[in-house]
């Protein structure tokens, strides 16, 4: 059974930061990509960042491009999120999504690609 846990998550006020992280703890495991989503109250789940795990290549949606980075430490299974000049538009709960198949039929940041999900963690951004 793939566990990730997702942690950093928060008050923060608007133009402030917060890094997120997402561990994959027990045994390793190939992992092709991972990625952030996040679900606002009242909306669909949408895509945030995503990470080819062996090469690095990312991918982000429009509304954080130039505001986050997503990262990755393969020797500590670990994904991360930075979250710079955050807006209120960014309160959610984030969840974190692993991908071992690597079929590519769908893009990196499309939901469908990742069978394994965390539980979430929220980010909050106040005025």
């Amino acid at each position: 059974q793939v566990q990730l846990v997702e942690s950093g998550g928060g008050l923060v006020q608007a133009g402030g930061s917060l890094r997120l992280s997402c561990t994959t703890p027990g045994r390793a495991w190939s992992t092709y990509a991972m990625a952030w989503f996040r679900r606002a109250p009242g909306k669909e789940r949408e895509s945030v960042a995503a990470i080819r795990w062996r090469n690095g290549v990312t991918d982000y949606a429009d509304s954080v491009k130039g505001r986050f980075t997503i990262s990755r430490d393969p020797a500590k299974n670990t994904l991360y999120l930075q979250m710079n000049s955050l807006k209120i538009e960014d309160t959610a709960e984030y969840l974190c999504a692993l991908d071992s198949r690597g079929t590519r039929v769908y893009n990196t940041l499309d939901s469908r690609s990742y069978e394994y999900w965390g539980q979430g963690t929220q980010v909050t951004v106040s005025s």
